[in-house]
């Protein structure tokens, strides 16, 4: 068989969804192929004796980006806000300590010395990320050495798994810094946003799980959407290129590929001996353990900083922050636990409930072991592979390797690559 399409997406995750969606807003016609039977990728929610579990992200902040997609597709009424008034803990020295993310909490925190607190009023002296920088001198130069070691390398490193010193500042936090608008001072930025009455959008859910999101994305764009049917290869053709699955193949004009890197570069090694380089990527395996505990305490999580011997990276409480009774969230990857990849699921789920009680004081039952591999992208200096990438400018890659990882900035990304479809379709 052989069809005709404008666009081809591949894999039906929250990137490819999404694109989809875009896509088919601004009139192009395009077909989305998905390998397993089930669609939405690293967003995914399951039940558990009746709780919701989450496989993936836990929340999102309801950003303009996500606002307006959860309208289009109907789901206001299904949202429960969280708590965002809790705090976040980082584990230090043996106790919970209050991080900083707000100025009382700055000015309270027993987490930072007097003088460490002094040494943060100075960051507006310190200029952006410097080239051959890695994330943890940058911080240590903007903060100082125990703000950045204690409270920011944990809290930025521990969204990748990856240690900040093995991060080089210009593939990942100079990134996030230039797409949030900061030039130079994190704290002007943020005295002005405050200034200008910008509140923090707040952090939700939805009752039956993120998981909804992406269910709901599809259910929009299910004629659009092949689920079972995996890309074998993508070959360039005279007037685009042809998509070829086990059912048939696709002839298209454009191409977003949405797969981790590995996979993306099987699948373009017929257009360019330059997909070579997305081999050379890091991802760093996460695994996901869901505890069940009387735990009463009251806060968002907590971030393990990597000089504690604890062998979790982190942990969500979903319990009191978003409502999920007795559900808490552990988080293991090889920084924390080096032996997590030749381990059991019952010895990470042991490791998972002992820490647990080391962090808390309080038991808890694992209920779920879930692991991610490939799980986040790196972000280490095997990025500088990425350079020697080069790509016709009708192939799009909508991933979290090139631009923002999570929900937010991959329908931001989305949206981009729709647009620029769109722009040349018209053309």
């Amino acid at each position: 068989m052989s069809t005709e399409r404008d666009a081809v997406v591949v894999c039906a995750g929250v990137s490819g969804l999404a694109t989809v969606h875009e896509l088919r807003k601004r009139g192009v016609d395009a077909v989305c192929f998905e390998a397993s039977d089930e669609p939405g990728g690293v967003v995914r929610t399951v039940r558990e004796d009746g709780r919701v579990l989450e496989l993936g992200p836990q929340r999102l902040r309801l950003t303009p980006p996500v606002e307006e997609l959860v309208d289009e597709l109907g789901l206001r009424g299904e949202m429960r806000e969280g708590d965002d008034d809790l705090p976040l803990y980082v584990y230090h020295d043996g106790g919970l300590c209050v991080a900083p993310l707000s100025f009382r909490e700055a000015v309270t925190t027993d987490l930072l010395s007097w003088r460490s607190k002094a040494r943060v009023l100075a960051e507006p002296l310190n200029g952006p990320p410097r080239g051959g920088e890695s994330v943890a001198d940058f911080l240590a130069r903007k903060f100082g050495e125990e703000a950045a070691r204690r409270f920011f390398g944990p809290l930025y490193g521990g969204l990748y798994g990856t240690p900040v010193d093995e991060m080089p500042a210009e593939h990942s936090v100079a990134r996030a810094l230039e797409n949030a608008g900061v030039r130079r001072s994190v704290l002007f930025w943020v005295v002005k946003k405050l200034l200008r009455g910008r509140d923090t959008p707040p952090v939700f859910t939805f009752d039956d799980g993120l998981g909804r999101l992406t269910e709901a994305l599809y259910d929009a764009n299910a004629d659009r959407v092949c689920l079972g049917e995996e890309v074998e290869t993508i070959r360039t053709e005279k007037d685009g290129y042809g998509v070829v699955t086990e059912e048939a193949t696709t002839h298209a004009e454009e191409v977003v590929v949405t797969t981790p890197a590995p996979a993306a570069a099987d699948l373009l090694e017929d257009i360019t001996p330059s997909s070579e380089v997305l081999r050379r990527l890091t991802y760093n395996p996460i695994g996901v353990v869901h505890l069940v505990s009387d735990f009463d305490g009251d806060g968002i999580g907590v971030l393990v900083p990597d000089y504690e011997e604890v062998r979790v990276s982190g942990l969500t409480w979903n319990a009191p922050f978003l409502g999920r009774d007795g559900v808490f969230t552990c988080y293991l990857d090889p920084a924390s636990l080096p032996w997590m990849e030749g381990a059991s699921d019952d010895e990470l789920a042991t490791v998972a409930a002992e820490e647990f009680r080391r962090i808390t004081g309080s038991g808890a039952e694992p209920v779920r072991v879930h692991r991610w591999n490939p799980g986040m992208p790196a972000y280490d200096a095997t990025w500088d592979a990425l350079d020697g990438l080069e790509l016709p400018d009708s192939v799009h890659l909508c991933t979290n390797y090139v631009e923002r990882a999570g929900v937010t900035g991959r329908l931001g990304h989305s949206r981009q690559v729709a647009s620029r479809i769109a722009d040349e379709d018209g053309d």
